[in-house]
């Protein structure tokens, strides 16, 4: 794959010019002359003087294309190119951030700068001065008003509708995700730990763990049953039952969010007919996806596809809308279908009605949904649906009035086996939808 042609330089002029044209429209919607996005910086650990790992802001990477770059500052106001003041001082203890090159610095202004704490000189004074971003330490202007809520709502709608640039970072990121996945694997069946699982992921995409969009999850057994598990066993169990793997990449900013779950020579068949039933449902889903299309709708078909398969493989002995009513499907399933994806892994704006960000909150029954729109063109989610054995949902049926329509001696088998995930990468199109983790570019 050519990751870089004039196609995609292209594709990075039209986003800029599209952002520059929004931003316009919407200082002057909210009564602002310019904005002054900051990308943020690490945060000492409490009582030491190491950081922890650093993501930009998500505004600044949506110009930028870079989650990296600590105490920089993007200027942007009408009539003017966007000015980046990117951080570069004098320093012998650690290498400064590069200069920004290439179209996105072609398309702006760029001055470096040595300044912390307050914002530099060519970005302080400009009128009416909206300044986004974790200001909250930090020295503003007089005058500037920090993160003004209906400007952030409307910036955060923005961010949910991607242009061709976006889709195509997206999927390139994708595909090199899938990379580290299909490594994952391979070392898994060579008889790896999670560790071993966790670093051939890590060199098959040729990222450091601190480049990752979110901490990989890499559960094998019982360990793929705690939805965001955040260990690596460094050795391999006796009865190596199943893997799955929840992990990303970043391609210019964008994330790319893939879930995979395998068996191994242990598995249990229940398990594997578990598997290829929730793969089976999760591309039924994906194939319902198009614009006008509620997604907490779409979310209660998991749940009715959830109790058919529970139902189906004799797990559950009761009728499939009795298995929903009563709870049951959620205690296998507790979380959302998806959510929003973009330069964050889960983005922006995805429980708001529209640019106004009137809330749009998830049912009382599904708190954990995080994507509760009407799909349009243009939007990004992930279809994430799951299956797992976790012993502290499912005790209360085992010991409640339910307890007779479940085979618990299936459950039991299953226990350490964990659960299963499948995820995928999908794009809205006016006429349906553009799986990015398995179409083309």
């Amino acid at each position: 794959m050519t990751l870089f042609s004039e196609a995609s330089a292209s594709r990075q002029r039209a986003h800029l010019a599209r952002l520059q044209d929004a931003y316009t429209h919407l200082l002057d919607e909210h009564g602002f002359d310019a904005v002054a996005i900051y990308s943020g910086h690490a945060r000492n650990q409490y009582a030491d003087d190491q950081q922890a790992s650093f993501a930009g802001y998500g505004h600044f990477i949506h110009w930028t294309g870079t989650a990296t770059h600590q105490h920089d500052w993007l200027l942007i106001r009408p009539g003017h190119s966007p000015h980046w003041c990117y951080f570069a001082p004098a320093d012998f203890w650690h290498l400064s951030t590069p200069a920004p090159v290439g179209v996105f610095a072609d398309f702006m202004t760029l001055t470096p700068h040595e300044t912390t704490g307050s914002l530099p000189a060519p970005v302080a004074s400009n009128g009416r001065l909206a300044v986004i971003g974790d200001v909250a330490s930090l020295a503003l202007p007089e005058g500037a008003t920090a993160n003004p809520e209906a400007l952030c709502h409307a910036l955060d709608e923005l961010r949910l509708f991607k242009d061709a640039h976006e889709r195509y970072c997206l999927f390139v990121a994708n595909q090199i995700a899938l990379e580290g996945h299909r490594a994952a694997r391979t070392s898994f069946a060579a008889g790896g730990a999670e560790l071993d699982a966790q670093l051939a992921y890590l060199a098959a995409t040729r990222q450091r763990e601190s480049e990752l969009p979110y901490q990989n999850i890499v559960g094998i057994n019982s360990h793929a049953g705690t939805l965001h598990y955040q260990h690596y066993d460094k050795y391999a169990p006796d009865k190596p039952r199943s893997l799955l793997v929840d992990a990303g990449h970043r391609y210019l900013g964008y994330c790319a969010d893939i879930t995979r779950t395998w068996s191994a020579s242990e598995t249990d068949p229940l398990f594997t007919y578990l598997t290829e039933g929730v793969t089976d449902f999760q591309r039924r889903l994906i194939a319902r996806l198009a614009p006008g299309v509620d997604f907490v709708t779409l979310h209660d078909e998991m749940h009715q596809h959830l109790g058919e398969l529970l139902v189906a493989s004799g797990i559950v002995n009761t009728s499939v809308e009795a298995a929903i009513e009563s709870g049951l499907t959620r205690a296998f399933c507790p979380h959302g279908l998806g959510h929003s994806l973009g330069v964050q892994v889960h983005d922006v704006a995805g429980r708001q009605r529209d640019a106004s960000g009137a809330p749009l909150p998830p049912p009382a029954r599904d708190p954990a949904l995080r994507l509760t729109r009407t799909l349009e063109t243009d939007m990004v989610v992930t279809i994430e649906p799951g299956l797992y054995v976790i012993p502290m949902l499912l005790e209360p049926f085992r010991h409640g009035s339910q307890s007779s329509t479940v085979d618990w001696t299936a459950v039991d088998r299953l226990a350490d086996h964990g659960g299963i995930r499948i995820e995928d990468n999908v794009m809205i199109t006016y006429n349906g939808h553009d799986n990015l983790t398995q179409g083309e570019a």
